[in-house]
């Protein structure tokens, strides 16, 4: 068995994060080996400043914070696959242009947090965050969700790095849905966009993850 690190509650998630940055993007589907978890239980996660981008528009929607709540459940010969959930996730001080506010509902948790690879030289686990949906309402009102359908949850890419307990969710693919109100063309149905936030896990309760 290869040591894949000591995660910490203060280092985890998405999952189900959760979290997530993943280039990571490899499906759920494609998590390798067997995986054992050992001093997993409920964790917490903060991010400052974690930021939607439309590509398409190039438009920004900053937030102020986002906490994130979850799980990660002990045992040996486990799946990468939903190795961690995000049951809980919310969004403050989110702004748009002209700084016209908007509000942020997550949709369908838990998410799920998929760990696919390991590397111990830089103690970074890389995997997705998957169920994605996130509804947008303000002046503007928007879903976000997978490019194969609006009730479909998108796949994020997702790493974990041990040394800062953080796990960052970058890249991924979100596309904008049901647009609708004063959008003034800075978010359009069929747009695409990119989620990114570093979530700092706590308490600094630890977290093993070990596969082949």
């Amino acid at each position: 068995m290869r040591k894949l690190s000591t995660l910490t509650k203060s280092s985890l998630v998405t999952g189900a994060a959760l979290a997530a940055a993943i280039g990571l993007a490899a499906s759920p589907a494609s998590a390798a080996g067997t995986w054992t978890v050992t001093g997993g239980g409920s964790f917490k996660a903060t991010a400052s400043h974690p930021i939607l981008k439309d590509t398409n528009t190039g438009t920004t929607l900053n937030c102020t914070s986002s906490a994130a709540g979850g799980s990660a459940t002990n045992g040996t010969g486990l799946s990468g696959t939903n190795i961690a959930a995000i049951s809980s996730l919310s969004f403050t001080g989110c702004t748009g242009p002209a700084g016209i506010s908007f509000n942020v509902a997550p949709q369908g948790l838990p998410w799920h947090l998929n760990a696919v690879s390991y590397n111990a030289s830089t103690g970074v686990t890389t995997g997705t965050l998957t169920g994605v949906i996130a509804k947008l309402t303000g002046l503007c009102n928007a879903t976000f969700a997978s490019p194969s359908g609006s009730t479909t949850g998108a796949s994020l890419n997702a790493t974990y790095t041990n040394g800062t307990h953080t796990l960052a969710i970058t890249g991924g693919n979100l596309k904008a849905y049901s647009v609708s109100g004063i959008c003034l063309g800075l978010i359009n149905n069929n747009d695409l966009a990119v989620f990114t936030g570093n979530y700092v896990v706590t308490p600094p309760t630890s977290l093993k993850l070990t596969s082949p």
